[in-house]
């Protein structure tokens, strides 16, 4: 087994640490999630906090952990004795993102249960947690099956297993911590609040620190059992301090002007539902627990708020997360502190009187793989939730300049007109769903029909591989007709291998929807391009809705560009599409030509992701680009292409005002899909018009001739 890295050795990233420690003190508070870019020590800083975790009493023998003093009654390996227990460590279980539903939950012996009638049961992950930490990498990536497992267990703090008649209940109560990187997508809603607190993390942009990173990760590296060994006396410190936290935590003071402003500041940031006050509650006591006393003071609320508020504040994927300082200080200024009680002056922290680094560098140790800001020694953060604890996230690279009205224009922009600064988007509304037709067999979602693991039986087949889905119907079917020849004496049925049916069910997809959007000077009208990428940003709401991926291609001036790569992100689709200048002629061409590469290097990537292509445009083509030529023939063949790769398409008609030329109808037929109006996205009647591409592809002219009259 390999040696962990300290937990105390990471440098900075103190709000992680102390968020990790708060959960240590109080696992009620409900688990971590943490946000932020690659390389900042996320999944260093959870994998070594299991070492500081007081050892589990468990009942000898048991799977599912079992404390000795109050057994599970429902335990399928009880009932248990009242013997003696014995202790181990706490257990930090991870959660692949591709695991099966039987891993995570476990396994039933199908064949043992339907020919013997037994509840022959493997544990599975949650179990293995139950009373230890579930850690999921990679958390946002994680498929919708498991999420809605992990959402039932985390609220019922049991796991039920139902399988033909065969039922399975075990406890599951772990603490949950999720690591995820925000460049490849959100959560869902009901997962994110499931998350007691969260925490921002980025790399530090200090020199000093980043030399201490990579210091201590080359130390680890060429000795990690020597490198452990010189922050031991660091790691016992802290694992004492829980233990006494823990100890402490019953005796906390949780008051009613401290209740008071819990309440007023869940009401005042307007989150959803109570489970923000409760959180809140815990975290403040936890952190006075912490700090060494029983009264729950003003800067514990406020450090609580910090931690616990910042991801329910969210009223769509394009919310930023985070909390307005001044106005948290304002509301919770308006409740003076009590008076505090007597009690023993608190240890020092020994993250405030740092002792000397046992690897001879700077102060302010730094983690594996992060860049986080100084905290005090030995790697315990300091109490306090302030600016000056809070680590500066990174600054965005600056957009480019935008050039001037009349100013000179570069090559990719030919002689169309000056680049116009980029306009807002209009108020996103709710779009109509887009499908691709057909029967897919890509990642789960809630876009187009697909054969899946989960959802509606329609069918039955041999298995391949391990059996998840019994059918039970067509496995009874298959082995009835050989009982007498295997000598069935008994009511049980005879059953082989060869008998089991694999259930083939029907549920939805996600898809590779990519935006190929005009931005040339023709859609240069500021109200009409802020219509414009509202209903993108609209599109892309749903899109996050039915979990696809997106892509962005842009065209204008002389050229066509992948503004961004197929992603998981659309809240990075929605920033470039916020940024998005206009001007120059259209390379309409262009665009589709960009965006059938696009797909090309898409399909061997991910053969099974279908793609839907929407084509945001007026339908004028006044430019060929580098290709040359009549830019109308080349809009069409690029169109034809397009078709005769299968690519189901849906064109949104930007023209406006009262002469239209019906181009964006002729792009449809070109492309084989329908067109709809901006106006039309919103309107009733867009289902119509493409909730059922299928009828689009194959009738594409009834759609011109709509769009015509």
């Amino acid at each position: 087994m390999s040696t962990p890295y300290p937990f105390t050795a990471v440098v900075g990233q103190t709000d992680l640490r102390l968020a990790l420690l708060l959960n240590a003190v109080s696992p009620a508070v409900g688990g971590v999630l943490v946000r932020g870019e690659k390389g900042t020590a996320k999944s260093t800083a959870v994998r070594a906090l299991s070492a500081l975790l007081p050892q589990v009493e468990v009942v000898p023998g048991c799977r599912f952990s079992c404390a000795p003093v109050a057994p599970d009654p429902d335990c399928p390996d009880g009932p248990h004795g009242g013997g003696p227990g014995g202790a181990r460590p706490a257990r930090m279980v991870e959660l692949p993102v591709g695991a099966s539903e039987d891993r995570l939950v476990g396994a039933l012996d199908i064949e043992r249960a339907l020919a013997e009638g037994v509840k022959a049961f493997e544990p599975g992950l949650l179990a293995d947690a139950h009373r230890g930490i579930l850690y999921v990498d990679e958390v946002n990536l994680l498929h919708d099956h498991l999420v809605d497992v992990l959402l039932d267990a985390a609220a019922m703090g049991a796991s039920y297993v139902e399988r033909e008649g065969v039922s399975v209940r075990h406890a599951a109560r772990f603490l949950l911590v999720g690591t995820m990187n925000p460049e490849e997508g959100e959560l869902r809603p009901q997962l994110l609040d499931r998350f007691g607190l969260t925490v921002e993390v980025a790399a530090s942009r200090e020199p000093a620190q980043r030399v201490e990173v990579v210091r201590r990760r080359l130390a680890y590296e060429d000795d990690p059992a020597g490198f452990a060994a010189r922050w031991s006396g660091d790691e016992s410190e802290v694992r004492a301090r829980v233990v006494a936290a823990r100890a402490l935590l019953p005796q906390v003071r949780l008051g009613d002007t401290a209740l008071l402003q819990i309440a007023a500041t869940c009401a005042a940031f307007e989150v959803d539902g109570m489970r923000a006050d409760i959180v809140m509650a815990r975290t403040a006591t936890a952190l006075a627990a912490w700090a060494g006393r029983t009264t729950v003071l003003k800067e514990d609320v406020r450090q609580a708020a910090l931690l616990a508020l910042p991801h329910r504040r969210r009223r769509n994927p394009f919310d930023a997360p985070g909390l307005d300082e001044d106005k948290l200080d304002e509301i919770l200024d308006r409740f003076p502190d009590e008076e505090p009680q007597d009690e023993p002056d608190p240890e020092p922290d020994p993250g405030t009187d740092p002792e000397p680094d046992p690897d001879g560098g700077p102060e302010n140790p730094q983690g594996p793989d992060d860049g986080g800001g100084p905290d005090g020694g030995g790697g315990v953060p300091p109490q306090g939730g302030g600016p000056q604890d809070a680590q500066p996230p990174a600054e965005p690279a600056e957009a480019p300049a935008e050039a001037p009205e009349g100013a000179p224009q570069s090559p990719a922009q030919d002689a169309g007109g000056p680049e116009q600064a980029a306009v807002r988007a209009a108020e996103p509304f709710r779009t109509k769903m887009l499908s691709v037709p057909g029967l897919g067999e890509g990642a789960a979602g809630r876009r187009s029909r697909a054969r899946t693991a989960h959802g509606r039986t329609t069918g039955a087949q041999r298995p391949r591989g391990q059996l998840t889905k019994l059918h039970l119907a067509a496995t009874v079917h298959a082995a009835a007709p050989h009982q007498k020849a295997r000598g069935r004496a008994g009511r049980g049925l005879v059953i082989r291998k060869d008998d089991l049916r694999q259930a083939t069910r029907e549920g939805r997809e996600g898809n590779l929807v990519l935006f190929v959007v005009d931005a040339s000077g023709s859609m240069a009208a500021r109200q009409r391009m802020s219509a414009v990428k509202g209903a993108v940003l609209s599109l892309l709401l749903d899109a996050y809705q039915r979990r696809d991926k997106v892509g962005l291609v842009t065209f204008r001036g002389a050229a066509a560009e992948l503004a961004l790569p197929p992603t998981s992100s659309v809240d990075a689709a929605a920033a470039r599409l916020e940024k998005l200048p206009t001007g120059g002629r259209t390379p309409l061409g262009s665009g589709l030509l960009k965006a059938r590469e696009v797909l090309r290097i898409e399909r061997l990537r991910d053969p099974s992701r279908r793609p839907l292509l929407v084509v945001v445009t007026d339908g004028r083509a006044t430019s060929a680009g580098a290709v040359g030529g009549d830019p109308r023939e080349l809009t069409a063949r690029s169109a034809r292409l397009l078709a005769a790769d299968g690519v189901t398409s849906v064109v949104v008609d930007c023209e406006s005002g009262p002469v239209r030329l019906g181009l964006a109808g002729v792009l449809a037929a070109d492309l084989g899909g329908p067109a709809v109006t901006l106006d039309g996205l919103r309107a009733d009647s867009l289902a119509g018009l493409v909730k059922d591409v299928r009828t689009a592809v194959t009738t594409p002219a009834t759609h011109t001739t709509r769009r015509a009259a």
